[in-house]
């Protein structure tokens, strides 16, 4: 499918206009932006945005450039806008707790639920059988990533403790070969790594993380873009949504627009594509409620500092 092509069925023709119109009506807010930047990871609805260029044909007769970042994870994508280096950005359910938690100026613009691809995985061959089996182990995640959580709740769910492992901190290209050569014995991580473990690396799926827990990715903001360009970002959200939509019904294609722009193998991306989800939405009372849980949890063991309230930096268009 042809780039102008995925525009028409994804956003159309007619809503291209009337965020244009949106953006005029509300020209200060739009004005003063001159360029927007995205951090994306490997995988997600971002990923399919840029391929398309869908902000760049919106964005670029008003004037604004688009830019984007890869990141290994989301960690250190919160990092980036804590300190305003991206403006707009996507990332599981722990990384916006642990920056929340550190004071950093990020919003929750949208949110994502999490349906499949992402997991625990432990070597073929490992007599590792069941989660009470993790005792003792090495386990292997990046800290404060969507894996963090599904380690901890997968931990209680066999009335384990966090101690009860040793986890070991790795970002995803350093754990995919510390699982390979069997420096970790077990690896919580999310697609695509999770699917190259899976396939490339000999991997087993221990437990899947929707067996264990409700989960979400989230769409964050910085907090001053949020509070000085509602305008823009809403356009973005809307984008966003759009290109969810698509992607929700066209899977192959999905698959091709992540392997063009991230470099993982097409065979990888296939499954990764097939088993996600890509529906965007509002980040709801019920989301709030979940979410929420992850940063009680997370500041119960020790792992965040303070308690946070979740529903004080969701974002909510002033304009709607």
């Amino acid at each position: 499918m042809q780039r102008r092509d995925f525009l028409k069925l994804s956003v159309g023709t007619a809503a291209v206009a009337a965020f244009a119109s949106s953006a005029k009506a509300q020209g200060t807010s739009q004005g003063a932006v001159k360029e927007i930047r995205v951090g994306y990871q490997k995988t997600g609805v971002l990923v399919i945005t840029r391929q398309q260029a869908t902000l760049e044909k919106h964005f670029a007769p008003l004037g604004v450039d688009v830019k984007w970042v890869e990141f290994s994870s989301g960690p250190p994508m919160m990092e980036a806008m804590n300190v305003g280096s991206v403006d707009f950005g996507a990332v599981g359910d722990s990384p916006p707790v642990f920056a929340q938690a550190a004071g950093a100026a990020i919003v929750y613009a949208a949110g994502q639920p999490i349906t499949n691809g992402q997991g625990i995985l432990v070597p073929k061959d490992s007599p590792i059988r069941s989660i009470a089996d993790l005792k003792g182990k090495r386990v292997g995640f990046t800290k404060g990533s969507s894996a963090h959580n599904i380690v901890v709740q997968t931990l209680e769910k066999a009335s384990l403790t966090y101690a009860d492992i040793t986890p070991v901190y790795l970002t995803p290209p350093d754990a995919g070969p510390a699982f390979a050569n069997g420096s970790i014995e077990a690896w919580a991580i999310w697609d695509p790594y999770f699917a190259i473990g899976e396939t490339k690396q000999g991997g087993r799926i221990l437990i899947n993380a929707r067996d264990v827990t409700k989960t979400n990715s989230f769409f964050i903001a910085n907090r001053d873009f949020a509070r000085n360009h509602g305008a823009v970002l809403q356009q973005i959200i809307d984008m966003t949504t759009a290109a969810g939509r698509w992607a929700e019904q066209h899977r192959d294609e999905v698959a091709k627009s992540l392997a063009a722009i991230t470099g993982v193998p097409l065979d990888i991306q296939t499954l990764a594509a097939n088993r996600a989800n890509f529906v965007v939405g509002p980040v709801t009372d019920d989301v709030v409620t979940t979410q929420q849980g992850v940063a009680d949890r997370f500041h119960k063991l020790g792992l965040i500092p303070k308690p946070i309230v979740i529903r004080d930096i969701v974002w909510r268009n002033p304009a709607a």
